[in-house]
């Protein structure tokens, strides 16, 4: 399994017991859809190691307590800390209407509710307080804030975000091009 095939799932944050149970901080808003997980993949030297869950518990909201098979002593887990862990992109519930998923984006037209179509998503950017769509407008990177006052529609089939940006967010990127 190639990292580019997986989603972010959580991070190894400690070790629960003796017997190489560990704590996963998941990075999701619905944590009680991964208490079923059958195998989960941790990040290793830039690849990816398949592991087998024996168990898993919410330990607390957003805290996953999971026993990985051939993970059965405190040194193993220890050694898990900190790691990253991902599951198959073909994992992901389907989401519908305007819930999308950051990758599922890219490669998008932007079509403004004024401007009409401005541009192509590029990425996205999740490293700031508030995350922004990445726009590639006219050879520029203009950043779209993700909220729901913005972001009006998802046009999967037509893979076309309708958006109202806010008058003169454009503009302040593309003036002086």
């Amino acid at each position: 399994m190639r990292i580019e095939d997986c989603f972010f799932v959580g991070t190894v944050v400690g070790k629960y017991s003796f017997k190489g149970e560990l704590l996963l901080k998941l990075d999701t808003d619905e944590p009680e859809q991964y208490l079923a997980l059958d195998t989960i993949f941790i990040g290793h030297n830039n690849g990816l190691i398949p592991y087998f869950v024996v168990a898993s518990s919410m330990h607390k909201p957003g805290l996953l307590r999971i026993q990985l098979e051939d993970i059965s002593s405190e040194d193993d887990a220890r050694q898990l800390i900190k790691a990253k862990a991902y599951l198959p992109l073909s994992d992901l519930p389907k989401l519908s209407g305007n819930k999308f998923y950051y990758h599922e984006v890219i490669g998008f037209v932007v079509q403004d509710k004024n401007l009409g179509a401005i541009g192509t998503i590029t990425g996205v950017n999740e490293h700031t307080a508030q995350a922004t769509l990445i726009v590639d407008v006219a050879g520029i990177s203009a950043l779209i804030p993700i909220v729901d006052d913005i972001v009006l529609a998802i046009d999967r089939a037509k893979k076309i975000m309708h958006v109202a940006t806010p008058p003169g967010l454009i503009d302040l990127y593309t003036k002086d091009a």
